[in-house]
């Protein structure tokens, strides 16, 4: 997967479209990423011992990383993968081959 936590992403499709956020958790089997402050959902509580009212509560849900581009350095950009001559994998944005490092 090209994500990593602690990356900040922009939504290009979705109800979210065109927020920004921070990687919180990343999920590769499914190739999901949950984002601070984006794809919120309505969950239905019971009422338990600690809330007796029960209702609705707002909660983060993950989003699939096709939705997501990276933005580095102010840059919004796809990543693309590089290998070097001494062999070792690298990744780079798309726009102007600059390595990512986070």
């Amino acid at each position: 997967m090209k994500f990593r936590k602690g990356m900040t992403v922009k939504v290009i499709s979705g109800s979210s479209k065109g927020q920004e956020g921070k990687i919180i958790k990343v999920y590769p089997k499914t190739e999901k990423v949950l984002v601070e402050g984006i794809n919120f959902k309505n969950k239905a509580t019971r009422p338990t011992q600690e809330n007796q009212a029960g209702g609705f509560v707002k909660k983060e849900y993950p989003i699939k990383s096709s939705k997501l581009l990276l933005k580095y350095e102010g840059i919004v950009t796809r990543i693309k993968y590089k290998i070097l001559d001494n062999g070792k994998k690298i990744r780079v944005t798309q726009k102007n081959d600059k390595e990512i490092i986070i």
